[in-house]
């Protein structure tokens, strides 16, 4: 039985952080493809936020079909939508019944949508994407109980916008190891909201005043895609998960991970953000790292061996995941 939960739960973690990497995937190639107009680029930022090595520069057309279209490799958008749908096949006892239609749908509607999108271009398929996760969260949070189910989902979901927009700040801060560093200037502050979906909601809050785009990214509180807001939320999920009833220190290191990086952040001095944020990107890599670790071993143990690989991180650093996820 404790088997049977442990792979239940690590399947709804892994449908979250799926889903939410489709859409940050999306995003990303979104605003690549806008700031080119269709021409082709240097895709050594894309590539570098994606904790890909560099190499030839491939062609605009080479790279959306790479990240986008082809379902058999797992870091493209096809690939993690697949991968979110048939791990909801094999929990659709626990997920509801409208959650498992959408990814089903979002999956048999792919194919049509690339179609579309190799005669018009692949704006449309990169929107449907988007507003597909959008789905998914909603009927998550409208259809769910808030119970352990949920409670991974949002999890999985929560970390992977922090690792994502770690990847988005590195880059554009230049903080890469050398091997995956661009050669190219560091992708612009609007290109980089509209990478993690705060452009619009940046410039109601702030005017769009250029200084404050990394607190905004960073410490926001009411965002619900700043690091901030991610790290709050993953910190409450873990805490409904494993309640620390120690009566000193933390026992559980994924959220102990969580919750230090957290204040480090809730802390930190607002004037001087930029000089600090090499130095905290590396520990919000650190925390992903850590607190995926922790999970696994804490949750996610099974009675039969499976082989881990190891992935690289757009910051040096490595995070476990199942082979071939």
């Amino acid at each position: 039985m404790r088997e049977l939960l442990s792979r239940i739960a690590e399947t709804l973690y892994w449908i979250g952080r799926y889903v939410e990497r489709s859409d940050d995937i999306a995003r990303l190639l979104d605003v690549s493809l806008h700031r080119t107009l269709g021409d082709d680029e240097d895709w050594s930022t894309v590539l570098a936020i994606l904790g890909h090595e560099g190499g030839d520069n491939p062609t605009t057309e080479t790279m959306i079909q790479r990240l986008a279209y082809d379902s058999a490799t797992p870091s493209s958008i096809a690939g993690c939508v697949r991968a979110a749908r048939e791990n909801a096949r094999g929990v659709r006892e626990i997920i509801s019944s409208e959650v498992w239609e959408c990814l089903n749908v979002t999956w048999n509607e792919l194919p049509i949508r690339q179609i579309g999108a190799e005669r018009l271009g692949p704006h449309g398929y990169l929107r449907y994407v988007r507003e597909r996760a959008a789905l998914f969260s909603g009927l998550t949070d409208a259809t769910m109980s808030r119970d352990d189910g949920w409670l991974f989902i949002v999890l999985g979901r929560s970390l992977e916008r922090v690792d994502m927009t770690a990847r988005l700040l590195a880059v554009h801060g230049e903080v890469l190891p050398s091997e995956f560093a661009p050669p190219s200037e560091s992708i612009g502050w609007k290109a980089l909201l509209e990478a993690c979906g705060a452009d619009e909601s940046f410039t109601r809050t702030h005017r769009g005043d250029a200084k404050r785009v990394l607190e905004f990214l960073l410490l926001d509180r009411l965002f619900p895609r700043s690091v901030m807001h991610a790290l709050t939320t993953a910190e409450q999920c873990l805490a409904e998960l494993s309640p620390n009833q120690g009566r000193a220190g933390m026992s559980d290191p994924a959220r102990a991970a969580v919750g230090r990086v957290r204040m480090a952040l809730e802390y930190a001095d607002t004037a001087g953000l930029e000089e600090q944020l090499p130095e905290l990107l590396i520990a919000l890599q650190a925390a992903c790292v850590i607190a995926s670790e922790g999970l696994t071993e804490r949750f996610f143990q099974h009675a039969s061996t499976l082989r881990w690989e190891l992935g690289v991180q757009a910051l040096g650093g490595a995070v476990w995941k199942p082979a071939g996820v």
